[in-house]
């Protein structure tokens, strides 16, 4: 009897609501963002915004942290369930305006001008996820490398408490905190609208083979922000946002379809920011960076800075460490073995699956960049196409030891 491969099943699991993009429905779409209430009714239903501006609730930090600084435990309650509210049943994204002093900011806007020129020295234009290759200038792990050239700069800048309230409202304490710094200079064009990480960064074939239960899991996983290290008005393209998508339950596989993309283009929102703006976002929301037009027309050039920040949950990890390198290596000899020995693919495909890591992230997106997808090859894919390949024990070994070098810091 042949049994389905771990790829097979992946492919063929559409459990619950028999996901698939051919269900996505833009008339869906349109009743759920469109029957939502305007700015004055929703200002009336947030207790601690200084304002609704086309939708996006934004807060004053200096009236958060007078809120944050009391000893009123229930107003503080208060606070971080109406912050959780906006992202998950509200329109999905906030600002809080002046998190960041300007000096903090720019501070760190120099470390990161230096690392940029560093890293332009010698090397091509690094991959991107949603925006054309050498369009931006990007940092990728851009926490470590601030931390590891300027400690002090990297205290100042994230001992900010803005930071940590948007973080503990969405995700609770032991979150992971990741950086990544883009840069969009004049001329830069505007980004396709899409979702965020984890289920963002898939291609639609590969999303649809998760439950629907992980598509409404993933954005509770991930809260996406972004730090303005620039005065940002519109002329040099702000992220865009479409609020209340978050809401659509096959987002997943909507957002790369042409009406999506078109009902994006007609009716998102922009808002300019100032220095030391903080903006966080439900990742399931639709948005995209806009076009930075500046250098011509009159616009004087001002090459757009941000830190992208992406906090993960403490539960998207596992309770023990496994050191699946070991372990791959070490099971690798069996696998040729049961191949030579007929032991059909598909069995031994769910063998090097319980062996391997078969997640792509995290990794170091300077060398293991995506190529020809959104995501570069995980071990399982190393393994099984070294299996296929048969390839020896040694060249395996060294394969994986080279990926793992790649995903390093």
């Amino acid at each position: 009897m042949t049994s389905l491969s771990h790829d097979q099943l992946g492919r063929a699991n559409r459990p619950v609501a028999q996901l698939s993009a051919e269900d996505c429905s833009i008339d869906d779409l349109r009743r759920l963002v469109e029957a939502v209430p305007g700015d004055a009714e929703l200002a009336e239903q947030l207790q601690f915004a200084d304002q609704v501006s086309q939708g996006v609730p934004v807060f004053q930090a200096s009236a958060l942290r007078s809120v944050t600084s009391s000893s009123d435990l229930d107003t503080i309650r208060e606070l971080l369930a109406e912050l959780h509210w906006t992202l998950a049943e509200g329109p999905g994204i906030y600002v809080i305006s002046g998190a960041f002093a300007a000096d903090v900011v720019d501070g760190a806007s120099a470390e990161f001008e230096a690392i940029i020129a560093g890293e332009k020295q010698g090397r091509e234009h690094s991959g991107d996820h949603f925006a054309a290759a050498g369009a931006n200038d990007r940092v990728w792990n851009a926490l470590e490398k601030l931390a590891l050239q300027a400690p002090q700069v990297f205290v100042d800048y994230y001992r900010n408490d803005m930071v940590a309230l948007g973080a503990h409202s969405w995700l609770g304490p032991g979150y992971l905190v990741t950086s990544q710094v883009n840069v969009v200079n004049p001329g830069g064009s505007a980004q396709q609208p899409h979702r965020d990480y984890h289920l963002g960064f898939m291609a639609a074939e590969r999303a649809e083979q998760y439950p629907l239960t992980a598509h409404l899991l993933s954005p509770g996983l991930t809260l996406q922000g972004a730090i303005a290290h620039c005065d940002m008005p519109l002329e040099t393209g702000p992220t865009t946002y479409l609020p209340h998508t978050q809401k659509y339950k096959l987002g997943y596989l909507a957002w790369r379809q042409e009406p999506f993309i078109d009902y994006f283009a007609d009716h998102h929102v922009q808002l300019p920011l100032s220095k030391g703006d903080l903006v966080y976002f439900n990742p399931a929301l639709f948005h995209a960076a806009g076009a930075n037009i500046t250098g011509g027309d009159g616009h004087p050039a001002v090459r757009r800075m941000a830190n992208l920040l992406q906090v993960s949950s403490a539960f998207g990890r596992p309770m023990e460490s496994i050191d699946h390198l070991k372990v791959a290596e070490a099971v690798y000899p069996a696998l040729r073995a049961a191949a030579a020995a007929g032991v059909e693919r598909a069995e031994l495909s769910h063998a090097a699956a319980a062996a391997t890591d078969g997640y792509a992230f995290p990794t170091n997106l300077d060398r293991d960049p995506p190529v020809g997808g959104l995501t570069p090859p995980s071990q399982y894919d190393i393994v099984m196409a070294a299996l296929d390949a048969d390839v020896d024990d040694e060249e395996l070994q060294r394969r994986l030891e080279a990926h793992a070098q790649r995903r390093s810091t």
